[in-house]
């Protein structure tokens, strides 16, 4: 399974921020939408990832306030990122190799989508719903052998 059969899934509404956003206004999106992340673009490059993570952080450093912070100064300048090609697996690893909760998926320097690792791990579970529920009927179909008599052989 790869990337692309979660987008196709989940759909394509993407919702970004840009470096320059005050933070306040980036956590307004994200309350509004009930989104866990926003994708930092700038001038239509990934610039970073601004997840609930990086928000506390902030908030905490701050005393309780937001105050005039961009979302320059607190996003993951580094994020991860997958292609609608990477298996999977390969993302699962990834994304708890780096204990990250969000992963942007590119193709070339264009933003497919975004993935979370609730998405994958109910892309890991549905599959292997399926293939049980295949293997089950499988076994129920499996084909009776009638007994050889051993004279005949």
């Amino acid at each position: 399974m790869k990337v692309s059969d979660i987008l196709r899934v989940k759909g394509g509404t993407l919702f970004t921020s840009s470096p320059d956003q005050l933070l306040s206004e980036a956590v307004t999106t994200m309350s509004e939408r009930d989104i866990g992340s926003l994708v930092v673009m700038d001038h239509g490059d990934l610039t970073g990832m601004l997840t609930f993570r990086e928000v506390i952080m902030a908030v905490v450093k701050n005393g309780g306030s937001l105050g005039k912070t961009q979302v320059r100064s607190v996003m993951d300048d580094h994020p991860l990122t997958c292609t609608p090609e990477t298996e999977i697996d390969e993302v699962r690893r990834m994304m708890l190799g780096r204990h990250a909760r969000y992963m942007p998926v590119m193709s070339l320097r264009t933003l497919m989508g975004v993935i979370s690792f609730y998405d994958v791990a109910k892309a890991v579970v549905d599959g292997q719903d399926f293939e049980n529920r295949m293997l089950k009927a499988y076994i129920r179909d499996w084909p009776v052998e009638e007994p050889r008599d051993e004279q005949t052989s």
